[in-house]
């Protein structure tokens, strides 16, 4: 089985250098021209899981939903996780607040990706 998370944007090339780049997630696939369509997929730690984004050539405006919306990544330990945070913040991207208390509480640090849309780094899985 695998789990495909996918959504549309205008800023194709600013959220690869986000999710490749600075998060280090493995590019599995990208197209070009399939009706209209360009996207990129990105490997999760397990390949069965991957994030797609896609953008067209008329346009793919997506707002970003609320504050609370989230997609959570559970690294390994806090070293691995402030890796990823050194490369983000050496690409200006800066920590914002949690809309819910609970992942600063458990040493989560948020961030926005260049949609706004809400990504937290947690150091290890919590329960």
């Amino acid at each position: 089985m695998q789990v495909r998370i996918a959504r549309p944007t205008d800023r194709l090339d600013d959220v690869i250098a986000f999710y490749r780049d600075c998060l280090g997630l493995p590019e599995l696939y990208r197209f070009s021209g399939h009706a209209g369509y360009n996207g990129i997929m990105l490997g999760l730690p397990d390949l069965n899981y991957h994030l797609e984004f896609t953008t067209h050539e008329d346009g793919s405006p997506c707002p970003a939903p609320t504050q609370d919306n989230l997609l959570v990544l559970y690294f390994a330990g806090e070293s691995a996780m402030y890796e990823v945070v050194q490369r983000l913040g050496e690409a200006g991207h800066e920590p914002v607040g949690a809309e819910n208390p609970y992942w600063e509480e458990n040493a989560g640090m948020t961030f926005e990706d260049p949609d706004g849309w809400r990504l937290v780094l947690m150091p290890r899985p919590v329960l």
